[in-house]
């Protein structure tokens, strides 16, 4: 790591949003452990970007690295969202399962090793359908071996938001954290106007779309742990209580049969508001 990157680490103040995938990493860890993985100067690009006229990038949107926080082994690996956006492809799938997967290893070894994932995506990359869906999947399965050893901590932060494939991922995480610009959700607010039509969901309705999945909807719906301004040394707060705080004794996507059933009972024959949204997700939930 080159000199002027080690005194970048820990000096940063300020928003979180506005920050490189990388300088976000290098915005969280310990000042002077980032040690980036696969890095642009390996140039590993997707085959298949520029068949289709697209110009690739050469960490193919995702920054992986190792590195300690507060002095305890992780990993952490973050979204460009302005690349693509955030779409995830076979390369950059790959790249983040391979680091899961290291992180299994080491923990099988006795070396104690979390994850962070910073995601930016509005899911699988179009361009390469299946094998991006294949990627992700593999994200998923080392996700939940990963977890049983040591805390996986999803932050969704910027306006891109988590969508498609990757929000499934986010689910799986044992925490959650979103800021108030973040969203969270299965489908983009453009694929379901497309599906359903303007009247159902318009997709120009910045009230609307915030209301149902950004960030102050999904931590009071109970669907994210933490809710955190937009701000470097609080977000880096947030994520060391996470991991403080060890492996959860129930993981949310174990627990689905609550939600499962007031979801069920749910009347979609009115248009969905956040306050309804809300109470169907919250409804009989106690603390």
């Amino acid at each position: 790591m080159s000199e002027l990157n080690a005194n970048f680490q820990g000096n940063y103040e300020g928003g979180f949003i506005d920050l490189s995938a990388r300088k976000r990493i290098e915005s969280l860890l310990d000042s002077g452990s980032m040690r980036e993985l696969l890095t642009p100067f390996d140039r590993l690009t997707s085959p298949w970007l520029e068949k289709q006229g697209i110009v690739p990038q050469f960490d193919d949107g995702v920054v992986i690295a190792r590195g300690k926080l507060d002095n305890k082994a992780v990993v952490v690996a973050a979204i460009e969202g302005g690349f693509q956006g955030g779409s995830l492809g076979e390369v950059g799938g790959a790249k983040i399962a391979g680091l899961l997967e290291l992180a299994i290893e080491e923990n099988r070894k006795g070396n104690p090793t979390a994850a962070v994932l910073m995601l930016e995506t509005g899911g699988v990359r179009l361009q390469e359908a299946n094998l991006g869906l294949a990627a992700i999947a593999e994200i998923q399965s080392a996700i939940v071996e990963l977890r049983q050893y040591q805390p996986v901590i999803a932050v969704v932060t910027g306006p891109v938001g988590c969508f498609g494939g990757m929000s499934i991922t986010a689910g799986l995480c044992s925490y959650l954290i979103i800021t108030r610009e973040g969203r969270l959700g299965l489908n983009g607010p453009q694929v379901i106007e497309q599906e359903a039509g303007v009247e159902e969901y318009d997709s120009r309705d910045r009230g609307l779309i915030w209301g149902l999945t950004g960030g102050t909807q999904r931590f009071a719906s109970g669907l994210v742990d933490a809710f955190v301004d937009d701000d470097v040394s609080a977000l880096s707060t947030s994520v060391r209580d996470c991991l403080a705080q060890g492996v959860p004794a129930l993981h949310r996507s174990d627990d689905i049969s609550a939600p499962l059933t007031r979801l069920q009972q749910f009347d979609t024959r009115e248009q969905i508001d956040a306050q309804r949204a809300r109470q169907a997700l919250t409804e009989g939930k106690t603390a």
